[in-house]
């Protein structure tokens, strides 16, 4: 039986329309799919909306809709942009869904039921777009210390999680798993954070009924944030079906912004080991972006629409833009001009002119036509075992979700192609017809090469891998049949193969 692995995207907010940060999160998570399908993993990749809370029962309020009208319309737009960005997930899960509604229901009671639920009264400083309580000390100069915006004091009756309970609990698993959180100084924060002491959670609200409500006192609609992440459990069959459950669950990596980590590093496996489960193997925080080194805010209306980057750009231009030029887990900066010269110099002049240089000799000297290689020297056997290198480098990359260092090793062999075009001069051996043989081996190698090219760029570009291997008239890439490790083997290109001239991969931007 194939090995699992399970990642998600966060599910993402119905009072907000898809941008560059929703894009980053999902290309990323798509991107680790593919490259564990490819594998030979039994992969299952989960993304989706979360529905619920007072934040959308006064937008749609202020919209003259319900807020399941509004609701699907914003989902609408999320699933549309999944699709534009050739998005693999596996499920969608919304909160709203009957499966959602059920899951949530029978972990509260299991919860309740192993007596870490209470009544009680909550009074403190309430942060409304946060859909967060603070106390005076977390205020940060009166004002919400997540978002920074005003605060009001509330008083109502709760249910509260005894999340107290777990901070041992918590801290035993954070020295026992150093992997859980994702980069180190996220782990490093968040392990000082729960040092800090766990407070009892409020997890029900009575100000407002868009919610699922508390088993048993319906007056009371479940936390949004206690509903929404059980959203990782409900998509893969919790409660009704616990066998699919135990095969994908515990989660390997829950994919999030860092602004959502507490979330998901503090309440989400106290939760877990309430109800007797098992916490994610791994969350790990990205940063943010900004746009031309200012914060994206509705106000400045600044946030960078990927639906208009796509139709000009193209849809792998953007993913590979996203996943080369930050390292995931810091900050990055948009700006077109930093979005042009990549694509120029990464796609157009690197791979793009690789395969049209490559593809125009092997058109004039040979018709098109790949021959068998005569006798290999050790410029060969040095692509060869950097091809090798390359492969070994992208493993150990993805593992850590290092995108930008995957993508780094596979231009280390566009690179060394292109310099072995150079170095080989096949121009040169065309002029001396005793050279042909040698020549021949030279075509087959950049050939060879570019399709072990296509492999590696597979789950980051997955049109242009698929557009180069018609090119050079190989099978597509099938996440179900093919398999990396079989691929990866030296010297599959079939000779006598008849390569077709096509349009340039990239044709270059004018700035």
């Amino acid at each position: 039986m194939a090995k699992t692995f399970y990642v998600t995207t966060p599910i993402y907010y119905v009072n907000d329309f898809p941008h560059i940060g929703h894009a980053y999160t999902t290309v990323a998570a798509d991107a680790l799919a593919r490259y564990y399908r490819y594998a030979g993993r039994d992969v299952f990749f989960l993304t989706g909306t979360d529905e619920h809370g007072q934040k959308v029962e006064k937008a749609a309020q202020a919209s003259g809709e319900t807020p399941l009208q509004l609701a699907d319309r914003v989902v609408d737009r999320f699933r549309t942009l999944w699709t534009g960005l050739n998005i693999s997930n596996d499920d969608f899960i919304r909160t709203t869904q009957a499966r959602h509604v059920k899951a949530a229901t029978r972990f509260f009671e299991t919860v309740q039921k192993n007596e870490k639920i209470y009544l009680g009264t909550y009074e403190d400083w309430y942060c409304t777009p946060c859909e967060s309580f603070w106390t005076e000390q977390q205020l940060t100069g009166g004002k919400c210390p997540d978002c920074g915006r005003d605060v009001q004091r509330l008083q109502e009756e709760s249910y509260f999680f005894r999340m107290s309970d777990y901070q041992k609990p918590l801290l035993d698993y954070l020295e026992s798993h150093p992997n859980f959180v994702r980069p180190e100084t996220r782990f490093n924060e968040l392990t000082s954070f729960v040092k800090g002491g766990l407070r009892d959670l409020s997890i029900s609200r009575t100000t407002f009924s868009w919610g699922i409500p508390v088993p048993g006192n319906p007056k009371h609609v479940i936390y949004v944030w206690f509903d929404a992440l059980l959203n990782y459990i409900s998509a893969i069959g919790y409660p009704d079906n616990m066998d699919r459950f135990n095969h994908y669950w515990p989660a390997d990596v829950h994919l999030i912004g860092k602004d959502i980590l507490r979330f998901h590093a503090v309440y989400w496996p106290t939760f877990l080991m309430a109800a007797g489960l098992k916490p994610p193997k791994r969350v790990f925080a990205h940063g943010w972006w900004t746009v031309e080194g200012k914060k994206m805010s509705k106000s400045l209306k600044n946030a960078v629409d990927p639906y208009k980057l796509i139709d000009t750009y193209g849809v792998d231009q953007l993913r590979y833009f996203l996943l080369r030029e930050v390292p995931f887990g810091q900050d990055g900066d948009f700006s077109r001009d930093a979005m042009v010269h990549r694509l120029n110099g990464d796609l157009a002049n690197d791979l793009g002119n690789l395969l049209n240089r490559c593809v125009g000799m092997l058109t004039k000297y040979f018709d098109g036509n790949l021959s068998a290689p005569t006798a290999e020297t050790d410029a060969e056997g040095a692509v060869r075992t950097l091809t090798d290198e390359v492969y070994r480098q992208m493993a150990a990359a993805v593992e850590e979700a290092a995108f930008h260092q995957a993508l780094t090793a596979a231009w280390r062999l566009i690179g060394h192609l292109n310099k072995y075009v150079d170095d080989m001069a096949p121009w040169a051996l065309y002029k001396d017809a005793q050279k042909h043989p040698r020549l021949k081996t030279v075509m087959m190698t950049l050939f060879e090469g570019i399709r072990h090219i296509s492999q590696m760029i597979y789950p980051f570009m997955p049109e242009t891998a698929q557009k180069i291997r018609r090119q050079l008239a190989l099978p597509p890439i099938d996440e179900t049949t093919s398999r990396r490790e079989k691929d990866a083997v030296w010297g599959q290109m079939q000779h006598e193969t008849r390569i077709e001239k096509a349009a340039p991969l990239f044709p270059r931007i004018d700035v």
